[in-house]
């Protein structure tokens, strides 16, 4: 009787002992994870969120957000972490003025998104997705064209295909003359975006506006991407931010994140834009390709 008296009391204590000491663990909340309304931003987003899951985190997807409320959805809270620019960084959200260098411009956002709106620029990729001049490749290859210095010196023998913008913001001609002086070009028409490569590729115009993650730049035998040899473009390195609450809830994102940006690069970007614009296969098919076979 006394030894079953002993163990029943050694059952209540222990229990109670554990009722007090061992709180159940709580369930962490989904990540949720954002992107901007365009290609690019959607399979980076997109390899971004298999990573986090492929390390065991809860993911929900807020994809598909227009450009203009993206920045306001992370600062109130309704996503986690997206993929932003450096130059969209500085430029639109800071108002910031322009530089070149990408370093000063990377440690400036992240700095100032820290301070202001308590968000991390976690590591950045190697894909600049700047402003630039595409021209056909035979035209480069007629004039020896291959940077924008090699584009003024021979501006007379160059039809531009326009969208109408380019000759007065001062992203465009006017700010490029005041670093490589006056562009002489033999003539400037307006196309609509959506047809400037057409417009190229049927020699109707030489040269156009371009960025330097466009699909259409993966066929180097028809167009050339200029290099801005004098450093005019800020530059618009693609880097995750995260809301500094959810990295401190969850700081195995910044590794996890991190490995994943040192895989992408412009080449890459190019070639996994190309997937989707060119050969039309879905965005996160694309991504999933990509993260099962480089990073994992």
């Amino acid at each position: 009787m006394k030894k079953t008296i002993a163990f029943l009391l050694s059952v209540v204590m222990l229990l109670t002992l554990c009722a007090c000491g061992n709180k159940p663990q709580e369930t962490k909340a989904a990540i949720r994870v954002g992107s901007k309304d365009f290609t690019e931003n959607l399979i980076v987003a997109e390899i971004y969120a298999l990573a986090l899951e492929d390390a065991g985190c809860t993911v929900e997807r807020k994809l598909n957000i227009a450009g203009s409320v993206v920045h306001t959805a992370i600062t109130s809270g309704e996503i986690d972490l997206y993929p932003e620019y450096t130059g969209t960084g500085l430029l639109a959200i800071l108002q910031l003025p322009m530089s070149s260098d990408p370093v000063e411009v990377y440690e400036t956002v992240k700095a100032a998104y820290a301070e202001q709106f308590q968000i991390t620029w976690l590591d950045s990729t190697q894909v600049n997705d700047r402003n630039g001049l595409a021209v056909r490749t035979e035209i480069a290859q007629q004039y020896g064209i291959y940077t924008m210095s090699d584009l003024q010196r021979e501006a007379a023998h160059i039809r531009v295909c326009s969208q109408g913008e380019f000759e007065y913001r001062e992203d465009g001609i006017p700010g490029l003359e005041k670093v490589y002086g006056p562009f002489n070009f033999a003539s400037i028409k307006v196309y609509d975006n959506g047809i400037k490569y057409q417009i190229l590729e049927q020699g109707e115009a030489d040269c156009c506006p371009a960025y330097s993650t466009d699909a259409q730049l993966v066929n180097t035998e028809l167009f050339t991407y200029l290099d801005d040899d004098l450093g005019f473009w800020p530059p618009y390195y693609l880097a995750p931010i995260v809301r500094g609450e959810v990295l401190e809830a969850n700081p195995e994102i910044a590794a996890i994140l991190n490995a994943v940006s040192a895989k992408l690069d412009t080449e890459t970007m190019v070639a996994l834009n190309a997937k989707v614009d060119i050969d039309h296969m879905e965005y996160d098919e694309v991504a999933r390709e990509f993260y099962e076979t480089c990073c994992k």
